[in-house]
């Protein structure tokens, strides 16, 4: 069954997301199987919607205003057990309401924690992480952004981690 990924884009925007698209060289996915069984891990997520806590730094929206191909490519921590009315979404390219209304729409902490209690996983990381997704330019992402949060989950002990897209 093939995927449209462009549907909800209008014309110019699906003709510039398939140019961008094409210009990516296809590598290695860097996956690693698990070292023990999911129902023992440390489960963290990553979400990709600009998620930060009141009390954080918002993300940069000026400069992805000022450059809609630019995004900003930091993270937040987000504690577990983080609620709608400790965060905001910083994100251009999504609508913020759903996620500020319900966190579990773009990071389900709620659901892994239910995970972890049904024995589905081991537990829920005490730390989750949000990226402003959208980032056509990756390169700092790769380099800094993602080797720091992995060091941050080491440091947690996490086994795995999943990825929340918005």
């Amino acid at each position: 069954m093939a995927i449209d990924s462009y549907r909800f884009l209008d014309f110019a925007s699906r003709q510039v997301m398939k140019a961008w698209a094409r210009r990516e060289e296809g590598g290695a996915i860097p996956f690693t199987p698990l070292a023990k069984p999911l129902r023992e891990c440390t489960v963290a997520l990553v979400s990709t919607a600009g998620v930060a806590r009141k009390d954080d730094r918002p993300f940069d929206q000026e400069g992805e205003r000022r450059d809609p191909w630019w995004g900003d490519p930091t993270f937040r921590e987000i504690p577990l057990g983080t609620t709608e009315k400790d965060v905001r979404l910083y994100h251009l390219h999504i609508d913020p309401r759903f996620g500020e209304a319900d966190l579990d729409v773009v990071l389900p902490m709620r659901r892994l924690s239910e995970l972890g209690a049904e024995g589905f996983v081991g537990r829920a990381a005490p730390t989750h992480y949000s990226v402003m997704g959208y980032l056509l330019e990756p390169k700092e992402l790769i380099e800094e952004t993602a080797p720091a949060i992995a060091a941050r989950m080491r440091a947690e002990r996490v086994d795995a981690a999943a990825l929340a897209p918005a």
